[in-house]
């Protein structure tokens, strides 16, 4: 026989919402009830029946994800945090991916639709009023991570263009003289969303600028960066050179490549990357990058997410903390 929350509720002599909240993490509750519901719903092998709580709350007890990929480990990471903080709350995730294409993020956010999510976290490559109006008109709840649509919109994410001039001016009390800057994304400036890439190239040029370095800047946005530094001179009567990535995925490229050529790092050259992906402990030498609880972002969504559906109201979010990682390349 089916054991339900109210026969765990008879059990410990409490009301079925406190049962609720107990097995849903919510507020309301003392520690000591919640130990001993947790405890009797263990002991009772207790399972959710999420049929009849969808039936109940008038919900698929599903939550979309809209992401690029999950090549680069920073989203691997994040959506993890988002599939264990959703199943906290009793929902399932559905993850759909667009391979930065905009017609294809339009065909997820119709997907997820159709599906009947309850509501849809978006990494989104589209922008402007009429996509805005497009996503208004599919009447669910979308908090956006990482690239901003407008302030209409939940957003989740770190003050990208402080934390990129912070490790910059780091580099740049490091003695450097010219600076190196990777970012592929850039050559769609104007074509798509790349916020957070742009503003991390804000970041560095403000630094640069604010001392007097922004002419000692060289861009390199194509696609194959590796072959477009090897254009550019790196040793010998140059200055000295710090080559800044704006995430960590290209940084390990680039340290790749430079050791293949001999080069020694930061001896010969120095290195930033940016996100202090989980890959890193296992890097030689280890690299000096800007780090960011890329996990609280997939939480943070959530907690949002669920606070709109459970609460009808949209909370504040303040931008997440960040800090620069003195590794051994700068």
């Amino acid at each position: 026989m089916r054991i339900t929350i109210k026969d765990i509720a008879e059990l410990c002599g409490v009301s079925v919402g406190t049962v609720d909240r107990a097995l849903n993490n919510r507020p309301g509750i003392s520690a000591k009830t919640k130990k001993k519901i947790l405890q009797i719903a263990e002991e009772m092998h207790y399972r959710p029946d999420h049929t009849a709580r969808s039936l109940a709350k008038g919900r698929t007890m599903t939550l979309g994800v809209i992401l690029f990929d999950v090549h680069n480990r920073s989203f691997a990471q994040l959506m993890n945090a988002i599939a264990d903080k959703a199943n906290e709350f009793g929902y399932f995730v559905d993850l759909v991916l667009t391979d930065k294409n905009q017609e294809n993020e339009l065909r997820c956010l119709e997907h997820l639709i159709t599906r009947k999510v309850d509501g849809i976290i978006l990494f989104t490559v589209n922008k402007g009023k009429e996509f805005e109006q497009f996503a208004k008109r599919l009447q669910t709840p979308i908090v956006t991570i990482c690239n901003r649509l407008s302030e209409d919109w939940n957003y989740v994410g770190i003050d990208d263009r402080q934390a990129m001039k912070d490790a910059v001016q780091y580099i740049i009390d490091k003695g450097y003289e010219r600076y190196i800057y990777i970012c592929p994304p850039l050559a769609f400036r104007g074509k798509s969303n790349i916020y957070t890439q742009e503003e991390r190239y804000e970041g560095c040029k403000e630094a640069l600028r604010e001392a007097g370095l922004e002419e000692r800047l060289i861009l390199i946005e194509e696609r194959n960066y590796i072959h477009a530094l090897d254009q550019i001179a790196l040793t010998g009567s140059v200055p000295r050179t710090a080559i800044i990535c704006s995430c960590d995925y290209y940084a390990l490229e680039v340290m790749n490549a430079l050791k293949a050529k001999g080069l020694r790092i930061p001896e010969d050259i120095g290195l930033m990357g940016f996100d202090n992906i989980d890959v890193l402990k296992y890097v030689t030498p280890p690299l000096t990058t800007v780090e960011y609880a890329v996990e609280e972002i997939g939480v943070k969504a959530v907690e949002c997410l669920v606070g709109i559906l459970d609460r009808q109201e949209e909370p504040a979010i303040p931008l997440l903390p960040y800090r620069i990682i003195p590794g051994a390349t700068i």
